[in-house]
């Protein structure tokens, strides 16, 4: 017996009898509201608990003889298509465009509606030494001394026609580039100097004005912000070059279910250089990047169990006391 007295002893929270238990009004709606605080907190602490977070990590990119992919999607409200082209270079002077890589045209009239599409198969690969943006070397004079045939003649018209209606282009797809430093640029570089200079009557009236719908060098995953997208660039009465400088970063996100997204996050800087009527370059945008040699790895964890347990106990308990403290005073108001 001696034993049991003992162990009844350290009983910690000792019964009372029924009948000198008391009732009120007020306890019970202190009783409530403590149910009503438990409920939402142990809702609050469950939906903290499914809910993942993310962890990030950083190490020296390891990657080789992988291709970069680049998402463009950049309206030019001033520009037809036909005067449009697209080039990629990279570090070692070579147009780099693989055989997967698909760019696509949308001819857009003056209110931005969609008239036309079109492939640009013209992409090749060229050395970066025959390709002289400045249209004024000794080699573009000499491939462009033989005038001007009828299909030179028709696009002309044709071209002027647009720039009349308001034409405007979209260019969109992917372009796949190797995996080093180099720039891709949207220009009228394409374009005989002749039959430029006749629709345009100068570079400075070549309007670059652009809209950047989405600019991406990789899938995206949640949380990841492109700063390019949604750049509005317009330009009235004036002519000029804009250069995005772009430092790209390798990302991998990994989700909590194993899955892996190899992609690549980036910042950017912008300059814009005016073109006066002395220049003898044209106006071009330009995306020049370079590949940072740290990889982030983004990794998507959840909280253990005995951690969401422990935050459960502390809560609920906190306010059954509380509530057990308030209806107990209550009784001893009464």
């Amino acid at each position: 017996m001696g034993v049991k007295q003992f162990i009844k002893s350290l009983h910690a929270f000792p019964r009372a009898e029924e009948h000198l238990l008391q009732k009120t009004q007020s306890g019970a709606v202190v009783s409530i509201i403590g149910l009503v605080i438990m409920a939402t907190l142990f809702l609050h602490e469950l939906r903290y608990y499914l809910t993942t977070y993310t962890v990030h990590q950083m190490s020296v990119d390891l990657k080789r003889g992988e291709t970069l992919p680049i998402h463009i999607n950049i309206t030019f409200p001033s520009l037809p298509c036909d005067v449009l082209s697209v080039d990629a270079i990279d570090m070692s002077g070579k147009h780099e465009v693989d055989l997967d890589t698909n760019i696509w045209k949308l001819r857009l009239n003056r209110d931005g509606y969609i008239i036309g599409t079109e492939y640009l198969s013209d992409l090749v690969e060229k050395e970066l030494a025959d390709h002289k943006h400045d249209h004024n070397g000794d080699s573009d004079q000499k491939h462009h001394t033989h005038g001007f045939d009828q299909d030179a003649e028709n696009m002309i018209k044709k071209v002027k026609q647009a720039l009349a209606n308001g034409e405007g282009c979209r260019v969109y797809g992917v372009l796949d580039v190797q995996r080093v430093a180099g720039n891709f640029h949207i220009s009228v570089h394409g374009l005989n100097i002749f039959v430029a200079q006749m629709i345009f009557d100068g570079a400075i009236h070549v309007n670059v004005s652009h809209i950047i719908h989405d600019l991406s060098f990789g899938p995206k995953y949640p949380g990841l912000h492109n700063p390019l997208d949604g750049t509005v660039r317009i330009l009235r009465g004036a002519s000029g070059t804009f250069k995005y400088y772009i430092k790209i970063v390798p990302t991998e996100y990994r989700y909590i279910s194993k899955e892996v997204i190899p992609t690549n996050q980036f910042s950017v800087m912008e300059y814009f250089s005016p073109m006066n009527e002395f220049d003898r370059t044209w106006p071009a945008v330009y995306f020049l990047y370079d590949l940072s040699p740290i990889t982030v790895t983004i990794k998507e964890e959840r909280r253990s169990f005995l951690h969401f347990i422990t935050r459960l106990c502390a809560v609920l308990g906190g306010t059954f006391a509380l509530t057990g403290n308030a209806g107990s005073l209550d009784v001893q108001v009464y």
